[in-house]
């Protein structure tokens, strides 16, 4: 499971403004990026579980719904239109303070309440579960998630503790929106098309 589109999709995701993205920010700022890595690793893995359970209920689900794949797919990429208006118009990401950093097991079951997180999950599993795919195809792309997602959360760790003033240019951090924009905006174009064209719809 390599194609470009998921890859293109997980990174994206990943790597844009959302609430772990901000936290981790803030914990570089706050404690340097050696003692946010447990906090990272939380992310990543809850992430990949959060996937292989949600992916795995859905391909037994998507077994009945197969007549509807194409408007699913459609209203996933609505959302990801969506996500690309919003990040074009993003504003500076924030820091907090805390006693101490997220742990692992806290930020892997933050997972679970961040609304950003649900909805990737949801748009993964419904636009890059092989057709037909049981539960060894949601493992495999849930390994893959948390694979490409670590790097790109650990961007943001790496921001916080080093890069703290260059993100505080607020045109560099345009630039970086508008770039996370139009990357969101392609995959989603990509995608419609991909499906269309493999339906023999166009």
């Amino acid at each position: 499971m390599t194609d470009l589109p998921l890859l293109t999709y997980v990174a994206t995701m990943s790597v844009t403004p959302g609430p772990n993205n901000l936290m981790l920010a803030a914990s570089g700022v706050n404690f340097g990026f050696r003692r946010t890595v447990p906090h990272m690793l939380g992310i990543s893995i809850g992430h990949g579980i959060q996937v292989g359970i949600v992916a795995g209920l859905l391909a037994w689900v998507m077994a009945w719904l197969d007549d509807v794949r194409l408007e699913l797919v459609l209203a996933g990429c609505g959302y990801l239109l969506w996500l690309a208006w919003r990040q074009a118009q993003a504003g500076q990401p924030g820091g907090g303070k805390s006693s101490r950093p997220l742990g692992f097991l806290g930020a892997a079951l933050f997972q679970w309440v961040n609304p950003k997180a649900w909805m990737m999950v949801l748009n993964a599993s419904i636009l890059f579960l092989p057709r037909g795919g049981g539960w060894a195809a949601a493992l495999s792309l849930a390994f893959f998630c948390s694979v490409v997602n670590f790097p790109c959360i650990a961007l943001w760790a790496v921001v916080g503790d080093r890069l703290r003033f260059r993100l505080s240019d607020p045109r560099a951090l345009r630039v970086f929106n508008y770039a996370m924009a139009l990357l969101l905006a392609a995959t989603a174009v990509w995608i419609v098309v991909d499906e269309v064209l493999q339906n023999g719809l166009a």
